[in-house]
């Protein structure tokens, strides 16, 4: 295994994967979306405990297991995980690609604490216009042989036919016209279901399908006006994150305005 000198955790800024706190989160959320049923309640206390080890430089956390473990004991009034348990979700996470786990030395050259870095949720970014042309020509016969026997060999990617049963049809209809592609359209489905969960819609499917058919078609239409998009992914996270930051708005402004109405009509009961 790779070995790195032990020091603060400043010096491993440049293991961090993510431009901001807010950014690191996001991309664990996703994590959780597709691996939580991956781990057991304990192991979730451990993995939620080290993310938040992991946030003065985001994604990258440097303590050691004993002083993790015993900021998980207080939290829980001395009901906390067992070192084991700890040690079984790093290996469950390093498994499913959510971390990457890194030893390191102390000047003296025995073992310090591991450096855990947090990795980003893959994103299937959609194939890029140079690639989509023709093959260039070649003078190399062999090379020209070699190639079309790896294109044989190799399958052909899934179209919108193989998508996951949990992908609504009517949003597949509409990805597949523009990227007949069954991993970049659940990709673009986990986005809208991950910005759903963070403004808590998350059990409103009706609306969720709403909320990322109409995000979609806005990003389309900034795709086709604009080529300034570097990450049509997390572009889309935003738009569906602004239109349910909104819908959770309005629905705490209804639900003041109905209390307040209900309180004035007991009054009027009280003093009538």
């Amino acid at each position: 295994m790779f070995q790195l000198k032990s020091g603060h955790i400043e010096g491993f800024e440049s293991f961090s994967q993510f431009c901001s706190l807010k950014e690191f989160n996001t991309h664990l959320e996703l994590w959780m979306l597709e691996h939580k049923h991956d781990f057991s309640k304990g192991e979730l206390i451990g993995l939620k405990r080290l993310a938040r080890f992991a946030a003065k430089i985001p994604g990258v956390c440097n303590a050691k297991i004993g002083t993790i473990l015993k900021a998980i004991h207080e939290e829980y009034h001395d009901n906390g995980i067992s070192r084991s348990t700890f040690k079984r979700m790093i290996l469950k996470a390093k498994e499913w690609g959510i971390l990457t786990v890194y030893e390191t030395e102390r000047k003296n050259g025995s073992q310090s604490s591991n450096l855990y870095q947090f990795n980003r949720f893959p994103s299937n970014e959609p194939p890029k216009e140079e690639t989509m042309g023709h093959p260039k020509e070649t003078n190399n016969l062999f090379k020209t042989e070699k190639d079309q026997k790896k294109r044989i060999e190799e399958p052909s990617p899934l179209d919108h036919t193989y998508v996951s049963d949990r992908v609504p049809q009517s949003f597949v209809q509409l990805v597949k016209c523009f990227f007949n592609n069954v991993k970049t359209i659940e990709e673009y489905w986990k986005m809208a279901k991950a910005s759903a969960y963070q403004n808590l819609f998350e059990n409103d499917p009706e609306l969720t399908l709403e909320v990322a058919i109409d995000s979609f078609k806005q990003l389309i239409r900034k795709l086709k006006v604009s080529r300034t998009v570097r990450n049509p992914f997390a572009y889309y996270f935003g738009i569906c994150y602004n239109k349910f930051c909104n819908l959770f708005h309005e629905k705490m402004q209804e639900e003041y305005e109905l209390n307040e109405k209900e309180v004035v009509f007991n009054l009027n009961d009280i003093w009538s």
